[in-house]
């Protein structure tokens, strides 16, 4: 960080931004509301397979899946996944790497975009 930069650098599960909006798109999609998710920065590892979190801890692999199968459309920061050295096969089944073109193509679409 630069002298005076109060931005922090965090991971998917180093705050709750990642499991609030999940939680946000999970109520908003059984709303019957059309959610789409677009995965950006350290919240992209929150889509890796395998994840072991501890006993009571909230697990985003699970909760990405249960969106995914609630039918949100998941999409996933291709240069993102690649800054953190991972692969599309590593990602839970039925997120898709995604680009910037294809998220500016879905805040164009809608009349609300929610970021976290």
């Amino acid at each position: 960080m630069m002298p005076n930069d109060n931005r922090e650098r965090r991971a998917s599960y180093g705050n709750e931004k990642t499991w609030n909006a999940s939680k946000l798109a999970s109520t908003a999609s059984s709303e019957g509301m059309s959610i789409r998710l677009f995965l950006l920065g350290d919240s992209v590892a929150s889509a890796k397979t395998g994840q072991k979190t501890p006993e009571g801890h909230y697990n985003m692999e699970k909760m990405l899946k249960a969106l995914i199968n609630k039918g949100v459309d998941v999409k996933v920061c291709g240069a993102c996944i690649d800054a953190r050295g991972l692969d599309a096969p590593e990602l839970v089944e039925g997120a898709e790497r995604g680009s910037m073109k294809r998220l500016t193509g879905w805040i164009k679409d809608r009349d609300r975009v929610v970021c976290f």
